[in-house]
């Protein structure tokens, strides 16, 4: 229980506290905890007290809040290394989980100039603009908006596109991937995002901007994703 004699601040062990009980599994995913009051009334402390170690709970993942009525256990997020060249759909059955996708756009497009100089292409060149929602397990994890040079892979169509666009590349085409130029922020979800994700409009994304090259050198992808802040983060190793 909490110990007010403790140089550990209160609300960190009521954080501990609340975290065993999660891992535990005595409140499991999906469930709700305790309200404020019920949780101050039980541990001898302020409301204000378990409102700040509940937040940071939340803000770290752990806990959800449903406004209007209560806050919830959520799910783990998934961890994505930072250091390896992998699809989606790869990922996830790493996981154990079962990828799908919903294809929500596909034409062929004239790209804007910024897009047309991260693929390489002269003016004109026409690009296949992707739009997928990516789930897993049947839930939605990621948007991703793809430009894919025409010239590269000018068979590709709507049937093609729904499973993995790196399986279709070094199986159907028989090329080799090569490297990818990567950039990752932070954002706060966009009104259409926030409905193809199935989360609040005032929700943070984390949004990564990937541009792929064959072995060769030349780009065969342009893609900006949009992940659940709530199901993801990313990860790293670096060593000096």
């Amino acid at each position: 229980m909490i110990d007010k004699s403790s140089h550990v601040p209160i609300y960190v062990q009521i954080e501990e506290l609340l975290k065993q009980r999660i891992y535990m599994e005595e409140f499991k995913i999906g469930e709700s905890i305790p309200s404020e009051r019920e949780l101050s009334e039980q541990l001898g402390v302020s409301r204000m007290t378990v409102r700040q170690s509940v937040t940071n709970l939340v803000n770290s993942g752990l806990l959800y809040r449903e406004k209007g009525r209560g806050t919830y256990v959520a799910n783990p997020k998934l961890e994505q290394p930072l250091n390896g060249l992998t699809s989606f759909t790869e990922d996830m059955k790493a996981r154990g989980m079962q990828p799908s996708s919903k294809l929500i756009h596909f034409e062929k497009v004239i790209p804007s100039v910024d897009i047309a100089r991260d693929l390489q292409l002269e003016q004109e060149e026409l690009v296949f603009y992707v739009v997928r929602i990516r789930y897993a397990d049947r839930k939605p994890m990621a948007i991703e908006r793809t430009y894919i040079p025409v010239k590269v892979f000018p068979e590709l169509d709507e049937k093609k596109i729904m499973g993995s666009l790196y399986a279709l590349i070094e199986g159907n085409y028989r090329h080799k991937i090569g490297n990818a130029i990567q950039q990752m922020e932070a954002a706060i979800v966009t009104k259409e995002d926030s409905k193809y994700l199935q989360i609040n409009n005032s929700s943070a994304v984390l949004i990564i901007k990937r541009t792929s090259f064959l072995a060769n050198g030349v780009p065969f992808e342009l893609v900006r994703s949009t992940y659940r802040a709530d199901r993801y983060k990313f990860i790293s190793e670096i060593q000096r």
